[in-house]
């Protein structure tokens, strides 16, 4: 029986330029590792969270598998967590105990948190010298704020970095089996949000029919009779194809897949609630031949995966 002390692994090097970082790190035991030391090993490096800095970092679109490793490491180094509402409570089990959690969520129709007071807490935060977390879900940088997070950060003289997160359209669109491109369908889609509906602040419904791209839309679930209206008055046909992903990537994700012109009363009628991401256009009708060969996500002993409502012809 060898009894030799384990190999002592190389401390991981923070600041290691990207170019720098070893091709190949050697096995991680984690039973002997932290989480940040074990990711650190494993990548050759990781940027320094020092105190009195803000990372603005992308939880992704709910499950924690869908996490980055710069995500993980960043939680468990954080002193405060200043977090959104659809962060899944698995993903915030993994800052340290001891990191002071700050919810800052909103939701539709609901009391929400004014993104006014949101930004003060984070420079206070900075300025208390905490390595200060904003967790985001999806991508910081897709309609979440997060530029305008950063601007008001480094106007009061914050450092701050952006850690990118799994956006939830692209994320919904793969778990119900619809390719975001597919050659022969479309070389190029639309991410918009349906927060404005129709209005000043709103996207050109018009103009974005008349591309005849696919659209993906963002909390779009309040205002959708007007957008499938204004689509469908610019030009977009009332048979395209059209699916709801609700509750992505997470255990009681529905998929309902329609057409333009009957997605608004199918959704009623399913009982189809926010959080959701609304597909728009051919790449829909991909979803008949490619998700049913897809394995769905379980974990053991599970049977269940996606709930698939059917179609609407």
């Amino acid at each position: 029986m060898n009894t030799a002390a384990p190999k002592k692994l190389p401390a991981p090097r923070h600041d290691e330029p990207m170019a720098a970082r070893r091709p190949h790190a050697e096995p991680v035991d984690s039973c002997t590792l932290n989480t940040r030391d074990a990711i650190a090993t494993l990548l050759g490096g990781l940027p320094v969270f020092r105190p009195g800095e803000v990372w603005l970092v992308g939880a992704g679109p709910g499950d924690p598998r869908h996490l980055t490793l710069e995500a993980v490491a960043a939680l468990a180094s954080a002193d405060a967590v200043v977090h959104d509402a659809l962060v899944d409570p698995r993903v915030m089990s993994l800052a340290r105990p001891e990191a002071e959690r700050v919810f800052a969520g909103k939701r539709g129709g609901k009391p929400s948190a004014v993104q006014a007071d949101i930004a003060a807490r984070l420079v206070e935060l900075a300025r208390a010298g905490r390595r200060v977390v904003r967790l985001k879900g999806g991508d910081p940088f897709m309609f979440g704020r997060g530029g305008e997070e950063v601007e008001t950060l480094l106007a009061h003289g914050i450092s701050c970095r952006v850690v990118p997160g799994v956006t939830s359209g692209l994320a919904g669109l793969a778990a119900a089996g619809i390719p975001a491109t597919m050659r022969g369908i479309n070389q190029a889609v639309v991410l918009a949000t349906g927060h404005g509906g129709i209005g000043q602040e709103a996207p050109d419904w018009g103009a974005i029919s008349a591309t005849g791209l696919p659209l993906v839309l963002y909390m779009a679930m309040k205002n959708l009779p007007e957008i499938v209206a204004a689509l469908i008055a610019g030009g977009r046909p009332a048979e395209t194809p059209a699916a709801i992903i609700a509750a992505v990537a997470t255990s009681a994700e529905r998929v309902l897949v329609s057409r333009l012109d009957r997605i608004v009363p199918d959704a009623l009628e399913a009982g189809m609630e926010p959080p959701a991401i609304v597909a728009i256009g051919d790449i829909v009708a991909l979803r008949e031949r490619l998700a049913a060969g897809l394995l769905p996500f379980r974990l053991a002993g599970d049977d269940a995966g996606t709930s698939d409502i059917g179609a609407a012809s």
